[in-house]
C-alpha cells in the first residue's frame, strides 16, 4: 500500500517467521487455526497450498516442478520478478504452456502492474487485474491440484485474509476530548507522545457531504493521484482496490479544501512562511478495506494529524527509538526494508511486539476522530472499512529545531521529501523563519540547551569523581 511520498527507497524483507499453518485445499480448517478469509476467497478454483501440506499429502510430488522444466530451480519470488519483465501478450501465451506456468503467469499482482503501466488511469476494475487488462469477463480457471508454494500461498492469503480479532482488541492510546491548546502542547506535543482527539470535526462540512456520490459529482473530470497513475473519482469508486493519496486535492477542487478546518491544536505551521514553495503537506486519502500504509516515519521530521471522515483505521505506532519488528532501516534512513504487505506484518510480526517491554501504541480511529502522530514515530495504518480521511504534516515551535536539523543532513537530496528543492530547503526555510519571526531560532536553541542541562543528572560515578581531571573528589 502506498505511504506518503518520502523519496526514500523501500525494499521488501522476507518474513523471518515460519510460513502460515497448513490449510486444506478448500480452506476448511481456517476456523480451527484462527484465519477468517474474505467471502471472495472461496472463488479461487485452483488451490495453492503451503509446502508443509506436502508432508501430509498422499501425493509424493509437487505439481509445481514438472511444468517449469529448468526454471523449477528458481525461487518463486525470482521467477515472478522475471515474468514481470514480459509484456501482456507474452505472459498470456506463457500461461498456455503448462499448468505450473499458468499459475505463475496468472499471478494477479503481475497483471496489476501491467494495468497501471499500460492503461494508466483509464480503466474500470473488473473483478481481477487480469480481467481488467483484457476488458473481458473473468477468465475461466484451470483445475490444478497438489501445487505447493509458500511464497504464492502467503501472497494469496495476505490478499484474502480478514483482520483477526486479536489484532484489533488492543486500544491503549490516550484519548482526550475538549482539552485546551496549552494542555495539548504540555501533555502531548512537548513530550512527543501520540494522542487520539475526539470531537474535533463536528463543524466540518465534509463530515456530512463527502459521500461517494457527492465526491464523484463534485470532482467531475479532475484526476487524482492513485499510486503511480491518475484517475477520476468516477473510475475509482465502482470497485476500488486502489489507494487514492493526493497532495493537490484542494487546488484541483477548491471546495474540498474549504470543507474542513485545521483543528486548533495544529494551526501553528511554520512551513507556511515558504508559501507556495513549501513541501507537500496535506493529502486526501481514500481507500478500501485492507488498504493503508506500511511502517514509515513522516517526511522531513514533521509531526502530523490524521482525521477520519468516513470509515475507520487501525493504528500501530512505535516511538523513534524503537524500530518495529520486521522493519530494517539503513543507518542513514534512505532505505527501509519491510514486509511487502500490511497483512504480512500482522501475520508474522505482530505477536512478537506484544511481548516487548516497550509495547506499541495502538488504537482504532473512527469517523470524527483525529490521531496526532509526533515527529519520528514509526506508524502503520490499515483501513478496516472503506475510508476517507484528511492528513496534514506541520512544523510548530516545539519541533522547529528538529526539522532544521533534518533539512541540513549531508544526504538531504535523498532524505528531504515533497519538493524539488531539497538541498537548499534548509537555508531557504531558516532565512524565511528569521525574517518572519526574528530571534525565534536563537531563543529556541537557548531553551533547548537549558533543558538539556537541567535534565542531565550526574551518575553515581560522576558524583564521586572529578570528571574533568579523572580523580576522586570527597566532601566532608
Amino acid at each position: 500500500m502506498p505511504s506518503k511520498p518520502k523519496n526514500k527507497k523501500r525494499r521488501r524483507s522476507k518474513p523471518t517467521s515460519p510460513p502460515p499453518p497448513p490449510l486444506s485445499p478448500e480452506g476448511e480448517e481456517e476456523a480451527e487455526i484462527g484465519f477468517q478469509l474474505k467471502p471472495s476467497a472461496s472463488s479461487k478454483s485452483h488451490t495453492i497450498q503451503p509446502l508443509g501440506n506436502l508432508l501430509l499429502s498422499r501425493s509424493t510430488s509437487n505439481a509445481r516442478d514438472p511444468g517449469l522444466g529448468s526454471l523449477r530451480f528458481l525461487p518463486d519470488d525470482l521467477l515472478l520478478d522475471i515474468l514481470a519483465l514480459l509484456p501482456a501478450g507474452d505472459l498470456s501465451r506463457l500461461a498456455a504452456v503448462s499448468k505450473s506456468l499458468y499459475v505463475f503467469s496468472t499471478h494477479d499482482p503481475l497483471w496489476r502492474n501491467l494495468v497501471l503501466r499500460d492503461l494508466k488511469g483509464d480503466f474500470l476494475f473488473n473483478g481481477s487485474w487480469r480481467s481488467t487488462y483484457s476488458g473481458l469477463l473473468p477468465h475461466s480457471s484451470v483445475s490444478i491440484r497438489d501445487f505447493y508454494s509458500d511464497y504464492l500461498f502467503q501472497s494469496w492469503l495476505c490478499a484474502n485474509l480478514d483482520m483477526r480479532p486479536e489484532w484489533l482488541c488492543t486500544d491503549n492510546i490516550v484519548r482526550r476530548r475538549g482539552i485546551s491548546v496549552d494542555e495539548f502542547v504540555a501533555q502531548f506535543e512537548e513530550p512527543n507522545k501520540p494522542v487520539l482527539l475526539e470531537g474535533c470535526l463536528n463543524t466540518w462540512p465534509a463530515m456530512a457531504k463527502w459521500t461517494t456520490e457527492w465526491l464523484v459529482g463534485a470532482c467531475g473530470d479532475e484526476r487524482f493521484s492513485v499510486g503511480p497513475v491518475e484517475m477520476t473519482m468516477e473510475r475509482l469508486f465502482p470497485e476500488r482496490p486502489l489507494y487514492l493519496f493526493d497532495p493537490r486535492f484542494a487546488e484541483k477542487v477548491p471546495e474540498l479544501g474549504s470543507d474542513y478546518d485545521v483543528p486548533e491544536y495544529f494551526r501553528e505551521d511554520l512551513f507556511g512562511v515558504l508559501g507556495k514553495e513549501r513541501p507537500d503537506y496535506r493529502w486526501i486519502i481514500i481507500g478500501p478495506s485492507g488498504s493503508g500504509s506500511s511502517f514509515h516515519v513522516d517526511p522531513n521530521s514533521t509531526s502530523a494529524w490524521n482525521a477520519v471522515i468516513k470509515g475507520s483505521k487501525k493504528w500501530v505506532m512505535f516511538p523513534p527509538e524503537v524500530v518495529p519488528p520486521g522493519v530494517h532501516p539503513s543507518p542513514d534512513g534512505a532505505e527501509v526494508a519491510c514486509p511487502v504487505s500490511i497483512m504480512e506484518w500482522f501475520m508474522n510480526f505482530y505477536s512478537t511486539c506484544r511481548k516487548w517491554k516497550k509495547r506499541p501504541v495502538e488504537c482504532i480511529c473512527k469517523a470524527g476522530e483525529v490521531v496526532f502522530v509526533p515527529n519520528g514515530w514509526w506508524h502503520l495504518v490499515i483501513n478496516l472499512e472503506d475510508s476517507i480521511a484528511i492528513t496534514q504534516n506541520f512544523v510548530s515551535r516545539r519541533n522547529l529545531l528538529n526539522v532544521l536539523d533534518f533539512l541540513k543532513n549531508p544526504n538531504a537530496s535523498e532524505l528531504v521529501s515533497g519538493t524539488k528543492d531539497r538541498t537548499s530547503l534548509h537555508d531557504k526555510f531558516k532565512n524565511a523563519i528569521e525574517a518572519a519571526f526574528p530571534g525565534t531560532i536563537d531563543e529556541l536553541t537557548l531553551k533547548a540547551k537549558e533543558k538539556m542541562a537541567r535534565e542531565k543528572k550526574p551518575t553515581f560515578w560522576e558524583s564521586v569523581a572529578d570528571v574533568n581531571v579523572g580523580g576522586f573528589k570527597f566532601s566532608f
